[in-house]
């Protein structure tokens, strides 16, 4: 939410640049900024078009700056912790969203998360970075089967797996036999 500008409709948000990198004329970057609002599944791209910032969910938010990414075509889109502070069904599908545009702009993704389950789901190489400096680059699958750095190893068992649901159990009340 911090990417949109609050004293701005979305709309302006997303046409300036495409007049500004494209050439484009208001009409045209309008129909397109329409275009893709619609692309990345918000229910009515015209209301988000009008909106400010403050109006929309958190997860409107995202899709309107990924379509406000994907809207000049580029081959190379940076996402920075594309999911933070979505919910789990949100985040799954902000992840689905995003592979089909890499698949449909046949772009590459460079994903920055520190979730190692966005990992696992989307990536297909991973790079794992201690203190700035790349430690370990692998294929996803390979990486998390058989991490080679000790650094890795850490990260990789510091992720909470207990597959045990814990239960409750409310003590025993005063004079009751146990």
């Amino acid at each position: 939410m911090s990417n949109l500008d609050p004293m701005f409709r979305i709309g302006q948000q997303l046409i300036e640049p495409l007049m500004d990198t494209l050439g484009l004329s208001k009409a045209e970057a309008t129909e397109r900024a329409l275009k893709m609002l619609a692309r990345v599944g918000l229910p009515d791209p015209e209301r988000t078009f009008r909106a400010y910032p403050h109006q929309i969910s958190g997860g409107m938010a995202q899709r309107v700056l990924i379509a406000g990414a994907v809207a000049s075509g580029p081959t190379l889109l940076i996402a920075d912790e594309p999911t933070t502070a979505l919910d789990v069904t949100v985040q799954a599908e902000v992840l689905e969203l995003l592979r089909e545009l890499r698949e449909e702009f046949d772009m590459t993704i460079v994903m920055v998360t520190h979730n190692f389950g966005v990992v696992a789901d989307i990536c297909d190489r991973v790079a794992v970075m201690h203190q700035g400096q790349i430690v370990e680059e692998n294929e996803a699958t390979q990486l998390f089967a058989n991490p080679q750095q000790s650094y890795t190893q850490m990260l990789l068992g510091s992720v909470l797996e207990d597959p045990k649901t814990r239960t409750y159990v409310a003590p025993a009340a005063k004079g009751a036999k146990a």
